[in-house]
């Protein structure tokens, strides 16, 4: 961990005091999607293929992050919150460097420091770009564009905006970066 990177750790309680009260949290509970999410698939950082079908039948909560922001600290409690919900909630990264270049490692050096720093154990994807432009991840293509998800024409506004799939495919939350993981709007997100 970088000085920056352990200054930033430091302060990332006061970071949280000062952005959770304008977070806002976006919510839908009756659109079906038009493709399924279910359908999706993405790289996993050892080069090997997530297929998302075999996530039927428990909430998805996917996070764009990166390794030297100031929600860094982030890494630690979603993990906290994959164990506390492992039984029903998959909790997945997708590292990306779209923000003032806040995500300059290499995948495996991704999957390093995620796991010495933060513990992380949760499923980490290829970095990729999140962001809407012709790169964006077809996964965040799916979940920013209301044509393809249902509802939602958000795609992240910084690193680690969150957004949950139900039990059954479908687009529920769009959460800004400043909703702790462990937050109560996070738990009743996930258990909605």
């Amino acid at each position: 961990m970088t000085v920056r990177q352990k200054i930033l750790k430091l302060l990332y309680p006061l970071l949280m005091r000062l952005v959770q009260r304008n977070a806002r949290v976006y919510h839908n509970q009756t659109t079906v999607p038009a493709i399924s999410f279910y359908t999706l698939t993405a790289e996993l950082t050892d080069g090997s293929l997530l297929d998302f079908s075999s996530l039927k039948g428990k909430s998805v909560l996917i996070v764009n992050t990166a390794s030297d922001c100031g929600y860094t600290s982030q890494y630690e409690r979603l993990q906290m919150l994959a164990d506390a919900h492992k039984e029903n909630l998959v909790v997945i990264a997708f590292p990306s460097n779209d923000f003032k270049e806040q995500e300059k490692r290499t995948d495996a050096e991704i999957a390093a420091f995620c796991s010495f720093n933060y513990g992380v154990r949760f499923p980490l994807m290829k970095k990729s770009s999140v962001v809407k432009s012709s790169l964006q991840n077809p996964v965040f293509r799916w979940l920013s564009d209301a044509e393809q998800n249902g509802w939602n024409n958000r795609a992240p506004k910084w690193n680690f905006t969150k957004y949950v799939i139900n039990a059954s495919g479908q687009l529920t939350h769009y959460m800004d970066p400043g909703i702790d993981p462990m937050d109560s709007k996070m738990r009743t997100a996930i258990l909605s």
